[in-house]
């Protein structure tokens, strides 16, 4: 059985399987076990822990067991270098990780340089697969996919769309706004205003009212929950009743309890639930059984170890340049549906739909 101890020493190993030691086939997942994507990256770590332990069980990948190295990137580019090189150091082939988009561009360089595979879960920036590098795959889609289906829910469901585009000036959140506004051009609408705002910050006044001044009706937000929970909340006070549009940052359940009933009715794009993958219930129910809420993240990283021991068995050996062709050639049966690759990395099928906050859960919303 798979056993993790957590330090919160940032930039150095924080998890070791109890049989790390002993493991055939290291893996390395690298998330944010610190900062305030944490609770993001505990689902990222538990899927990935809950996969290593379901395919030890039934005998390790051509009987090697796996075994889990987690370190902590805190979200943060300089950070990601940092925890790169230390797996670079601990001679790990195989990575898990990056979960956000920020760390994951410059980490896989150095990933690239050595020769190690490296599988996102969850990070969306198109810029990660678009550099030409073979080694990098991920089980997520894209954000110029998220931006398609933003610009053409602003403009198919809300009248007389008066949007703001606001980014976070991080990576991620930069990708998402260009990705909106590119297609919000292309089906005829031009933001009103556009703005910044810097992570961590809280007082958003400035910018509500700006908004108000400009009649808008609809933000677009490019950045992650805390953020975007505080100018909803601002938003509200003001009396400015607009609604705010965003990437799949916005599924942290944190959102809510910054917003509280002023966030009903956000909209946020993300990956379809893999919970009503029928395909994805004995896993669910053993996560339960285990306390382990089978939640997006989680699931996702599941099924990224999932393609990873499917590409090492399909490769014959635990060498990345092998699995790395092995992957790109094949098709993977996971927790989230069978997935396979483009010659970039990316997956053949992605998709992205509309979720929308209310009553502190988000869901569906009906005509996707």
């Amino acid at each position: 059985m798979l056993r993790t101890a957590v330090s919160l020493a940032a930039l150095t190993m924080l998890a070791t399987t109890a049989g790390a030691a002993r493991a055939d086939i290291q893996i390395g997942v690298v998330t944010a076990v610190t900062g305030s994507m944490a609770s993001f990256g505990d689902q990222m770590r538990k899927g990935v822990e809950a996969a290593a332990k379901e395919i030890n069980a039934k005998g390790g990948i051509a009987g090697e067991r796996i075994g889990v190295k987690v370190y902590d990137d805190a979200c943060d580019p300089k950070q990601g270098v940092t925890a790169a090189n230390q797996i670079v150091n601990d001679g790990i082939k195989f990575v898990i990780g990056h979960m956000c988009t920020g760390p994951s561009v410059p980490a896989s360089d150095v990933y690239e340089e050595e020769g190690i595979i490296m599988i996102s879960p969850t990070a969306t920036a198109p810029v990660l697969t678009e550099r030409g590098l073979e080694n990098v795959f991920r089980v997520a889609g894209r954000d110029d996919q998220q931006g398609i289906v933003a610009a053409d829910h602003i403009v198919s469901r809300i009248q007389d769309p008066k949007v703001a585009v606001v980014h976070d000036k991080q990576a991620y959140g930069a990708g998402l706004a260009e990705a909106t506004t590119k297609e919000l051009a292309a089906k005829g609408i031009q933001p009103v205003m556009t703005g910044s705002v810097n992570p961590g910050e809280s007082d958003f006044s400035a910018l509500v009212t700006k908004m108000k001044s400009e009649g808008v009706n609809t933000v677009y937000y490019g950045g992650y929950h805390a953020e975007a929970g505080q100018i909803v909340r601002q938003m509200r006070s003001a009396g400015l009743n607009a609604v705010l549009v965003a990437g799949d940052g916005l599924s942290n359940p944190d959102f809510w309890a910054i917003t509280g009933e002023g966030g009903a009715g956000t909209l946020f794009t993300f990956s379809p639930d893999p919970t009503q993958n029928p395909g994805a219930a004995p896993v669910i129910e053993k996560l339960r059984a285990d306390n382990i809420d089978p939640a997006f993240f989680t699931l996702y990283s599941y099924a990224a170890l999932q393609v990873l021991a499917q590409g090492i068995e399909a490769a014959g050996k635990a060498e990345p340049e092998a699995v790395g062709a092995a992957m790109r050639e094949g098709t993977f049966d996971t927790v989230i549906g069978t997935l396979d690759f483009d010659d970039k990395g990316d997956l053949t099928k992605p998709a992205f739909v509309m979720y929308s906050w209310n009553g502190g859960k988000y869901q569906e919303v009906a005509g996707n």
